[in-house]
């Protein structure tokens, strides 16, 4: 919460309807002009959106998946073997 302080604030509102309704940018410098500081917010507010909906894609293939659970259990296996001969 700013009291006391003048904050100007820039609202940055998509056209589609996407992850946010609205980004609100509190800007530091007033020495900039109006048009530079809403198109930084702008490219701001859409990269953001670029960045996590490339971040929900599929990390591992199923076979992947498949592969790495089949090795863990003859790995366990292993281990359970070796342990028990030792006993």
């Amino acid at each position: 919460m700013v009291k006391g302080v003048s904050r100007r604030v820039v609202v940055v509102q998509p056209d589609a309807h996407g992850l946010f309704e609205q980004a609100i940018f509190l800007v530091r410098d007033y020495t900039v002009p109006r048009g530079d500081v809403v198109r930084e917010a702008c490219r701001i507010a859409n990269g953001y959106v670029a960045g996590r909906s490339a971040r929900y894609k599929r990390r591992f293939a199923f076979w992947q998946i498949a592969c790495a659970f089949a090795a863990g259990c003859m790995l366990a296996s292993a281990a359970w073997s070796v342990i028990w001969l030792l006993a």
